[in-house]
């Protein structure tokens, strides 16, 4: 069962925000809440308003606090050829934990930061126990050898089957290895959320 505040999170920012608010019950709740604050005339909310709200439901998608975030804008902003946009999917995108969760390794991208955080995986070949780590196009990613066995990981070939796997990742169930084959775009890696109002809320 969701924790009172997520749930109470998730009806203010969107479904989206946290894995388990994703069901039908879930939705028909936020729903009514919505329409009694437009009845109500609560609904109303100013443009600084909207963006904090965008920033905050980007941010708790991918898990990560603010600081962590700020950077990655930051460097967004840096980017030499002026495409931020872009360039702050694209550091999302490739967090170690979110990468192992576009692979379906885990459900939820809280799991995937687990399996990460646990030894599970490695780039490369080598051991990483950080979530935030960055995987450049090209790096292999893989199950750590002594981890295929682990109860989360039991059957995963044959769930891997269900899931469909995004173009910029390739993955052999069978071995439990794959790569970033090109960088993530918004047309193959959903942004979590408008990143140009996340963007305008920290250059306003």
């Amino acid at each position: 069962m969701i924790t009172p505040p997520r749930y109470k999170t998730a009806k203010r920012l969107g479904v989206t925000v946290f894995e388990k608010a994703q069901t039908a019950k879930f939705a028909l709740s936020a729903d009514r809440s919505a329409k009694n604050k437009k009845h109500s005339g609560r609904g109303r909310q100013s443009e600084y308003g909207k963006q904090m709200l965008e920033k905050q439901k980007v941010r708790l998608t991918y898990g990560i606090t603010e600081k962590q975030f700020r950077s990655y804008v930051n460097r967004a902003l840096d980017a030499r050829d002026a495409k931020p946009v872009e360039h702050l999917h694209e550091l999302l995108e490739m967090r170690l934990d979110n990468v192992v969760w576009r692979l379906g390794l885990a459900s939820t991208r809280r799991g995937a930061r687990q399996m990460v955080a646990h030894g599970h995986v490695c780039v490369n070949g080598k051991k990483i126990r950080v979530p935030s780590h960055l995987v450049k196009v090209g790096e292999t990613i893989a199950v750590r050898e002594g981890s295929k066995s682990h109860g989360v990981l039991t059957g995963f070939a044959d769930r891997f089957v269900e899931r469909p796997l995004p173009s910029w990742l390739s993955w052999d169930p069978k071995t439990m290895s794959g790569s970033v084959t090109e960088r993530p775009t918004a047309s193959s890696a959903d942004p979590a959320g408008d990143l140009t109002t996340v963007l305008s809320f920290y250059t306003r």
